[in-house]
């Protein structure tokens, strides 16, 4: 990683801290950035942005880079072998009280706060002010037992870790090795994938991440380190 550099926030972070000692150790450089709004001086070095979304989007707008990523939306695609419960993608004018309870969020980022909704009332208040025309990703709840973090590259894993309760975890690689080679969606070189488990439902596909911006959650940083810079395309 000779004269590439990795900004990250200037915030004492264990994961990003963790990224960061990885990426010294092999030959780049860090920079920790407080103003992510004003351009760092960078120099003529290829650049990796890792950091949460405001940060990450921001920066990479000031300076001129691409960060890839999973669309939120294209879970929406997935069988039911996969997701193990239906998923649509509908605006918010389409939202009827029959649905509730039921997991909202909304397509584009931070528009409003992702949950389970317990009734139409409590959506209608979450969504104060937003228009009617905007898209929401609405789920059946699923109990989830076990939790599993992966990053992907290249349609490999690089590296999976259990965040959340006990399991197998060669249960969750022959499910998740299973989807990588089969799926038909379209996804980005690198990304995270999370998966989840209950007795009933057996393995199934929660969320899709963004590299740049997922944490570690017991994933080795010197295993992801790759997917994590894939995850930042250079435009100078």
């Amino acid at each position: 990683m000779k004269n590439e550099l990795l900004l990250i926030p200037n915030k004492a972070d264990i994961e990003r801290d963790a990224i960061a000692n990885t990426w010294i150790n092999n030959g780049g450089e860090v920079k920790r950035i407080g103003k992510f709004w004003e351009h760092p001086d960078i120099g003529t070095k290829r650049v990796t942005i890792y950091g949460i979304d405001t940060f990450s989007l921001v920066l990479a707008q000031v300076i001129g880079v691409s960060l890839i990523e999973p669309k939120d939306e294209v879970i929406s695609e997935l069988s039911q072998k996969w997701i193990k419960r239906s998923i649509h993608v509908l605006p918010i004018s389409n939202v009827s009280e029959s649905l509730f309870p039921t997991f909202i969020k909304p397509v584009k980022p931070k528009t409003f706060k992702s949950q389970v909704y317990l009734s139409y009332e409590e959506f209608i208040v979450g969504t104060k002010g937003i228009g009617s025309e905007e898209e929401i990703i609405q789920s059946e709840i699923l109990h989830i037992d076990v939790e599993v973090r992966t990053f992907i590259l290249n349609n490999n894993i690089l590296d999976m870790a259990i965040y959340e309760g006990t399991t197998n975890l060669e249960d969750a690689k022959t499910f998740l090795k299973d989807f990588l080679t089969h799926h038909t969606i379209d996804v980005p070189n690198t990304y995270v994938i999370d998966l989840g488990y209950n007795t009933k439902d057996d393995w199934f596909i929660i969320e899709f991440n963004s590299s740049w911006g997922a944490g570690l959650n017991g994933c080795n940083p010197d295993k992801v380190i790759a997917g994590i810079r894939e995850a930042t395309i250079n435009l100078f």
